[in-house]
């Protein structure tokens, strides 16, 4: 039951009633004054004020002219092509990986590194335990100095990582006519357009460079490469590599293997990534349902309520 409120009755006197004026007339002069403030003219001119700051900001900051980059400076812009693993439900092709790092051995690692890749990281995607250890230990690695100081070799284990083609910048630099090759272990992350660039100046050599471009002695013309002029020549040719599965091993074929191999060398987390994303969503989902159904559980009795207010009686 709700309470009763007993209000009392009192007389007014002269001095409650000039109170009761000057109040009275404070409000009016105050609500006038909110009226005059909140007038419609007011709030158009206030609006349209912001709207003009608004547009000029945003006029002085994204509206400058923009000079777009010349396919000599920044490179042909690289086609997209549909890489199924870079669906948000696919994962990686695992035989195309196993036969991208046979293009890797056999074709790329003479220049590029692979330093930030382990050999115990293949086991379980693209090969076995034995086939990496045997791997590993076609490598030689430095030992820990002994005794006397001296660093001796020993077979690769699991735990190394890819051994780089050359020991140092300088012989890379030597070894290429003064052109450092870029390790490839983070390759797709680090180049704008990833897969699609790299697929793309694998297979964007032309016979001939087109009429009217120059390239310099000793370098090859690539309309991806910025600049056009790359001094990596053309590597893949159709039957360079012959796979262990029988695949045709064509140009197009090779970079795209070779690619998604890179691919995952950047991001080998892509697959339990995505799977832990899938338990994430399910989980969120039903607690999301659940939440729903508490919040309505529990505030069903406010919502529903019907609120009765009583006016006091007054006694004469």
């Amino acid at each position: 039951m709700l309470a009763r409120t007993v209000l009392r009755s009192v007389p007014f006197r002269g001095t409650a009633r000039q109170s009761l004026n000057r109040a009275s007339t404070r409000a009016s002069s105050s609500a006038a004054g909110t009226e005059s403030a909140s007038s419609p003219f007011n709030l158009t001119v206030t609006a349209s004020v912001a709207t003009a700051i608004a547009v000029g900001s945003a006029a002085y900051l994204y509206g400058q002219e923009a000079f777009a980059s010349t396919p000599a400076e920044e490179g042909l812009h690289p086609t997209s092509y549909p890489w199924e693993h870079a669906k948000w439900n696919k994962t990686f092709d695992h035989a195309a990986l196993r036969r991208g790092f046979q293009v890797y051995r056999e074709v790329c690692a003479s220049c590029h590194s692979l330093t930030r890749v382990p050999w115990r990281s293949f086991v379980g995607v693209m090969h076995t335990v034995d086939e990496m250890k045997a791997m590993a230990e076609e490598n030689e690695y430095d030992t820990e100095p002994n005794d006397q100081g001296e660093i001796e070799k020993r077979p690769g284990k699991l735990s190394d990582y890819i051994p780089a083609p050359y020991k140092n910048e300088e012989a890379a630099r030597a070894a290429n006519a003064g052109a450092l090759p870029p390790d490839l272990s983070l390759i797709v992350k680090g180049r704008h357009g990833g897969c699609d660039y790299i697929f793309s100046l694998l297979t964007g050599y032309p016979d001939e460079p087109p009429a009217g471009a120059t390239v310099q002695e000793g370098m090859n013309f690539n309309p991806y490469f910025p600049g056009t002029a790359i001094a990596m020549a053309r590597v893949l040719f159709d039957g360079v590599v012959e796979y262990e599965d029988g695949t045709p091993a064509t140009t197009s074929q090779m970079a795209k293997d070779v690619v998604e191999f890179l691919n995952w060398a950047a991001e080998p987390e892509m697959d339990d990534r995505k799977k832990m994303g899938v338990k994430a969503v399910a989980l969120l989902t039903g607690l999301f349902a659940v939440s729903v159904w508490v919040k309505r559980y529990k505030w069903s009795p406010i919502k529903t309520r019907k609120i009765v207010y009583s006016p006091p009686v007054s006694r004469r």
